[in-house]
């Protein structure tokens, strides 16, 4: 059997107030590690922090940016992980370059803060913050759902080398639909079976076979996932504004041009001193009413 690659596959419970999501990222988070170098314990995390921006973007189904930012105290500082409805998919890690950072979620971040920041296209920007205070991440996102959301969740995580996945299940307010009051307890007792190696190599089909045999359970068309940086010339212009005129100048005058690269993706930019010159010009230029 050949796992899915880089999918997320929705379903639901007929006649109960269950739903849920499975997501698999082969090459998509391929191509993460590809543009750095992590190590084993950082590659773990990050890919368990990409499988769940992928399925939190599903669940919250808006027409914008979804991204997971873990904050740390520790040799770690950050990770981050961004996804989209398009279906793509980019993550990065931060940490002290002078170590090789090893050790489980706690001893990697050192506590610190989860953000979660919601940034539709149209609307306005919201952001939930929780504590680091659980012993993993698939804990810290069940403890947002259930203050922010109020919703009952269960979250599942694994990554290793090559593959990330992610499996989640949420209870939904009852309605008159719901005839079985008691699919919640039954259908996470049943997940509570899954294992780390049965999400990282079972095609999704087999493992929800595998799990919810005797369950009246609805499978929706899988979606298609991929690595995907947002980055352009426009986005890290403006980032280059920032370091401000005179800065700028500076570095113009001993090197000759401005040289950056997109943290995600590694995409190197130069902007030319006459670009920059125009940058500058055009920040300081009045607004016209």
């Amino acid at each position: 059997m050949s796992i899915d690659n880089d999918q997320i596959q929705r379903f639901m419970f007929d006649q109960t107030a269950v739903r849920g999501e499975l997501v698999t990222l082969h090459d998509s988070f391929g191509e993460v590690l590809q543009r750095h170098h992590y190590s084993p314990d950082i590659t773990r995390e990050l890919g368990q922090l990409l499988a769940a921006v992928a399925l939190l973007t599903a669940t919250v189904k808006i027409d914008g940016t979804l991204s997971l930012e873990v904050r740390g105290q520790g040799p770690v500082s950050l990770l981050m992980a961004e996804s989209n409805p398009g279906g793509q998919l980019r993550a990065i890690a931060r940490y002290d370059e002078q170590t090789t950072p090893t050790g489980d979620f706690q001893t990697l971040l050192g506590g610190g803060q989860l953000v979660i920041t919601i940034d539709p296209k149209e609307g306005h920007r919201y952001q939930g913050i929780v504590a680091l205070d659980q012993p993993d991440l698939a804990s810290c996102l069940e403890a947002y759902f259930s203050q922010s959301e109020q919703l009952p969740s269960k979250l599942w995580l694994a990554a290793n080398d090559d593959t990330a996945a992610g499996f989640f299940l949420q209870r939904l307010p009852d309605d008159e639909q719901n005839q079985d009051p008691d699919a919640w307890e039954r259908l996470t007792t049943l997940a509570q079976t899954l294992t780390r190696e049965e999400m990282l190599t079972l095609p999704q089909a087999t493992l929800l076979t595998r799990l919810f045999h005797e369950e009246p359970i609805r499978v929706f068309e899988p979606r298609s996932l991929h690595f995907g940086c947002t980055c352009s010339r426009e986005r890290l212009a403006q980032a280059v504004l920032n370091i401000g005129a005179t800065e700028l100048r500076d570095i113009i005058a001993e090197q000759g041009a401005i040289r950056t690269q997109c943290h995600f993706c590694n995409t190197p930019y130069e902007f030319s001193a006459s670009e920059v010159d125009a940058l500058i010009d055009g920040q300081d230029a009045p607004t016209l009413h």
